[in-house]
């Protein structure tokens, strides 16, 4: 392979800004082909982003001597189908996060990737935006010390949008869980980013509005194997001031960002710095030139089946209220 010729299954909003553009603008990649069920959708995403080929049917596009390797950018429920089919083909695949429905499903995923011999990327492109590389080179040049805690918080109102059958992001059938499962992957992916491999994990969940039939509210924890203990609390059914914020304790400061925002926080000898980042045009850009890399045999993995089920394992564990 000498250069990736993409095709994407799932061409929705994630793809229009985030990803799918990107995949014209890093070197050795091309968007070639797109499907999506309804055919004037189809149309229309084509035309606005120069894309030559479209396919109703997700195995047609798979099966095309035009493409080897697939952006799976689909809901949940059907992204673990949809990579086995592309690598029992041989072609690479990037997958949306969460790469799957559950944990059995991103194992089966993992075991074929290795099965097979066929490379297989996740979407945790936060560790590719300057925002959160430069918290990691903080926290490496020691700049509040030792970590002894993380806290994240992420409250929101309530969805008024409940009912909207679109809205498959709160069916736990299509999307294995509600918000949580849709927001919490990139902050709970940042923990072993920054700070390496879970210990333990515990957590517990509700429905506490009843306005859909997820989970709203989602609070657990996590102790690293370093002995950092991370505490997490989601709430979706809130109606006083939303916050999203990812505090990092050190003995020296702290470290605060928002994970859906633009700026850190450094506290240290009673001053405050701020460091203002400028939103990126397509967040995913640089992890896909990452992927497109690893493809090519010319980099590493960017996030891998392994280190993305990390995240899972964590997920069901607050959700279900297992225990590790």
């Amino acid at each position: 392979m000498e250069s990736v010729q993409w095709g994407i299954i799932g061409c929705g909003n994630v793809t229009e800004v985030k990803s799918g553009p990107a995949f014209n603008k890093v070197s050795n990649s091309a968007l070639v082909a797109v499907t999506r069920r309804d055919p004037n959708k189809l149309a229309d995403y084509a035309k606005r982003h120069g894309v030559p080929m479209t396919f109703l049917v997700a195995s047609d596009l798979i099966q095309s001597s035009a493409i080897n390797a697939v952006y799976i950018a689909t809901p949940p429920d059907v992204r673990e189908a949809y990579a086995l089919e592309s690598m029992q083909l041989g072609k690479p695949v990037y997958l949306e996060k969460p790469m799957a429905l559950d944990l059995a499903a991103c194992l089966r995923l993992k075991k074929a990737s290795e099965d097979l011999g066929v490379k297989l990327s996740v979407a945790h492109y936060r560790r590719n935006l300057p925002l959160f590389m430069e918290v990691k080179k903080l926290l490496e040049q020691g700049e509040i010390g030792a970590v002894k805690e993380v806290k994240i918080t992420m409250l929101k109102k309530t969805d008024r949008a409940a009912n909207d059958p679109s809205n498959w992001r709160i069916d736990p059938v299509i999307a294995g869980g509600g918000y949580f499962y849709d927001l919490a992957p990139h902050q709970i992916d940042l923990i072993f980013y920054f700070f390496g491999k879970a210990k333990s994990f515990s957590g517990i969940s509700s429905n506490k509005a009843g306005m859909y039939k997820a989970e709203d509210f989602v609070q657990g924890t996590i102790e690293l194997e370093n002995g950092i203990i991370c505490k997490g609390l989601w709430d979706f059914s809130i109606d006083g001031d939303e916050k999203d914020e990812f505090l990092i304790i050190g003995d020296k400061g702290i470290i605060r960002f928002p994970v859906f925002g633009l700026f850190i926080e450094v506290e240290k000898n009673g001053s405050t710095q701020k460091i203002h980042f400028e939103a990126p045009l397509h967040n995913q850009q640089n992890h896909i030139q990452a992927v497109v890399n690893y493809f090519l045999d010319k980099g590493d993995n960017p996030c891998s089946a392994e280190e993305a089920i990390q995240s899972m394992q964590v997920m069901e564990a607050f959700v279900y209220g297992t225990k590790k």
